[in-house]
């Protein structure tokens, strides 16, 4: 069966099932700022974060013990689990 336009946006989503429905909330919103490369989810509307932990432009934002939301700077450059991509000497990865 041939490929369609559509088979590698439904694979992507497939591959990240199982991680969306391990959050700790069943409700999230997700937002993403092309221009900045900044992805924001959200698991609590509003947020009101107390607190940021930073894992290397992952950032996680609770309110108490909570976690309410994470923010992935850098977001197109990221691997898939997670780690920025490092670009070698002649641009490629």
């Amino acid at each position: 069966m041939a490929k369609t336009a559509a088979d590698r946006p439904v694979e992507r989503i497939a591959a990240a099932i199982l991680h969306l429905i391990r959050l700790p909330e069943g409700r999230l919103w997700v937002d993403y700022d092309r221009e900045a490369d900044v992805l924001y989810i959200s698991l609590k509307r509003p947020q009101r974060a107390t607190d940021t932990i930073d894992h290397d432009g992952i950032l996680l934002r609770y309110r108490g013990r909570e976690l309410v939301g994470v923010t992935v700077l850098n977001a197109s450059k990221r691997s898939r689990h997670g780690r920025k991509r490092r670009a070698t000497a002649n641009g490629r990865r």
